[in-house]
């Protein structure tokens, strides 16, 4: 994992610059999900008369509350760029108790019709809301506190939904129900109002910008903001795809909960609360795995989980559902059922898995003036594939499937869709196999990661142990780096494929292949040109002493024609792991001695090109990686 000062998750929590706008998010999701749920458990328990017409309420419900997205996360998006971000959201919050009042007047004429418009309001303010919480958290945090900052705004929103469905349902069943819920509303509304006055100043990210008064218009050109992006581009369809697939399984919970389990109102809200547990739980271990970088190998972890235990709910169905009503103890107490259980909550963890890393991904890898555009982009899009989430849901029932039917369906869409994806962006996968070799392999620490830009071009010199090197640094580093290997080791069967999809560059030596030799310091001044990252092993061969080769003068030529910073690094232990050349063929598989080596990278700060000789980047490796070879 990386090394100090990368502040902890838990750390962010303790810090004006995150605390008061984390509240602020989560009371808001909270009282999102506390109204919403409210209305479903009205729906469902009270105005419902069977499974039909519940599941119908239930999916006019979703789609009204996510359809201001789409209309108006443009708009937002244009806002969040061109005002100060802490006095929006303060505005948005006062809204919100404007809209809670409007909630409390519906429940007080038991009025489905006008809380469902008030549902529409909310979801209004929400989308303003939403471009500026995701672009915020680049302005107030460091790029390596990103995944932190975004696992605990999703372990959030999650244990929003958790809290929400716990506390609505149960809600509406109580003695005065309708002015209790009215209460909280308003009561949660204000507070997050207060709350929200502590969050610290976020000046404009392009004050300049000109607002376009035509919504509709607008929204061409904030999916435009998208183009030519490709990493962001597919973590936001990766986003849009989670929401497609998690809003479907919410919105049938509920019925799934009456019907299929035949349980009462609470067994629905601990099926809700199992799920968005899993969820926040997943979330928070992000940071955790991906130590503290931008590790985008969990999300195919997260899509392969999100399709196993989805298809394994099918068959956890139970084959008699028994009376209606049933109490959560006699539901669950019953042989099997608790399998239902633990699908949900791992369905929930890897949506965590999937869904934090592309978050961070698009805040990383979009400039700053940009990002609440971006993430408005996002939030159409996820508008739009939550609309059709509803349409199939209801499409599905209209067929005839029930609930359990509609749940596998879904989670076979999302094999599909996975599969599709990482077949056209093999970088998700490759990134995936990387980090588990690495993880299963290894025991690495990283220290001086931050040394690393966050934009712009670069070299990455480093000593050369083994034939991992290359997938060890690139497993630590937040950006990707285009490594020049010796082309005999980038034609190894099967890593040849992670090499061709991380773009690393072959060369060989001048009297073995001049020709690739030359079109590979061609390669080399393209991808600094585009701003890129290029990783060298100046030694030229992998170490069989231990000792650091003498650096050849490669890198000098390099940077006669493309005068870029030089971050040096050193590799410590690996000369005693798997795949360095220490001892003969047969003696270096002594897995005992070699397997989940203790390793370190050790990165400096970057020297100006000017200063960045080979001779002194030499030394400077050498001294990172001390004695320990």
């Amino acid at each position: 994992m990386a090394d100090a000062p990368q502040t902890s998750q838990f750390a962010l929590l303790a810090q004006r610059r995150f605390l008061p706008f984390f509240l602020t998010q989560a009371l808001g999701a909270f009282n999102d999900n506390l109204f919403r749920n409210a209305l479903i458990g009205l729906v469902i328990y009270r105005v419902g008369t069977d499974q039909e017409q519940s599941l119908l309420y239930s999916n006019i419900a979703a789609a009204l509350f996510i359809l201001p997205f789409f209309l108006f996360s443009a708009s937002a998006g244009q806002i969040a760029e061109k005002y100060e971000k802490a006095r929006l959201i303060r505005i948005i919050k006062f809204a919100e108790i404007l809209v809670m009042m409007a909630a409390a007047v519906g429940f007080a004429l038991g009025s489905v019709e006008l809380l469902l418009g008030v549902l529409f309001l909310m979801g209004t303010q929400s989308a303003f809301f939403g471009p500026l919480k995701y672009s915020l958290m680049p302005q107030h945090l460091k790029p390596w506190e990103l995944v932190g900052g975004n696992a605990w705004v999703e372990a959030a929103t999650f244990m929003a939904i958790l809290l929400g469905f716990l506390a609505g349902g149960p809600l509406m069943q109580l003695e005065n129900a309708d002015l209790w819920v009215s209460v909280c509303v308003i009561g949660l509304a204000l507070v997050g109002w207060l709350v929200s006055l502590a969050i610290p100043p976020a000046p404009p990210t392009a004050p300049e910008l000109k607002f376009n008064w035509n919504a509709i218009s607008e929204i061409g050109h904030t999916l435009g903001t998208l183009r030519g992006r490709t990493a962001v581009l597919n973590s936001v369809l990766g986003i849009s795809w989670f929401w497609f697939y998690g809003s479907l399984v919410l919105a049938q919970l509920p019925v799934y909960a009456r019907d299929t389990l035949g349980g009462e109102a609470a067994v629905m809200s601990v099926l809700l609360a199992v799920f968005a547990a899993g969820i926040g739980v997943g979330s928070l271990l992000c940071e955790k795995l991906s130590g503290h970088k931008i590790e985008i190998g969990l999300v195919p972890l997260g899509a392969i989980g999100l399709s196993v235990f989805g298809i394994d709910l099918y068959f956890a169905q139970p084959a008699d559902v028994g009376a209606l009503g049933q109490s959560v103890s006699e539901v669950f107490g019953q042989p099997g059922r608790w399998r239902v259980l633990m699908d949900l909550a791992l369905i929930g963890l890897f949506g965590g898995f999937f869904i934090v890393p592309l978050f961070a991904l698009i805040q990383s890898r979009t400039p700053r003036e940009e990002v609440s555009r971006v993430i408005a982009a996002n939030n159409i899009l996820n508008a739009l594939f939550m609309v059709l989430a509803a349409g199939l849901a209801i499409g599905l029932t209209a067929l005839e499937l029930n609930i359990p039917q509609i749940l596998l369906v879904t989670a076979i869409l999302n094999a599909l869709v996975a599969w599709h994806i990482f077949r056209l962006v093999p970088e998700f996968l490759m990134r995936f196999l990387v980090w588990l070799l690495m993880s299963l392999l290894y025991r690495l620490r990283v220290r001086g990661v931050e040394q690393v830009p966050d934009e712009g071009a670069a070299l990455v010199v480093c000593n050369h142990v083994s034939f991992m090197d290359a997938l060890l640094i690139s497993a630590s580093v937040r950006r990707p780096i285009r490594f020049v290997m010796y082309y005999k080791i980038f034609n190894i069967p099967v890593l040849s494929w992670v090499f061709r999809t991380a773009k690393a560059i072959p060369i060989a030596g001048a009297k073995e292949d001049p020709a690739l030799m030359e079109k590979a310091f061609a390669e080399i001044d393209a991808a600094l040109a585009a701003g890129e990252l290029v990783g060298i092993f100046p030694e030229g061969q992998i170490t069989r002493s231990g000792e650091i080769n003498p650096f050849r003068s490669g890198v000098e030529r390099i940077l006669a024609a493309r005068p870029v910073p030089v971050v040096p690094m050193a590799l410590r232990g690996m000369w005693g792991s798997l795949f360095s050349r220490r001892d003969s063929a047969l003696r270096r598989m002594r897995l005992p001695r070699r397997f989940r080596a203790h390793i370190e990278l050790a990165i400096a700060s970057a020297l100006p090109p000017e200063q960045a000789t080979a001779a002194a980047l030499q030394d400077r490796v050498q001294a990172l990686r001390g004695e320990w070879a």
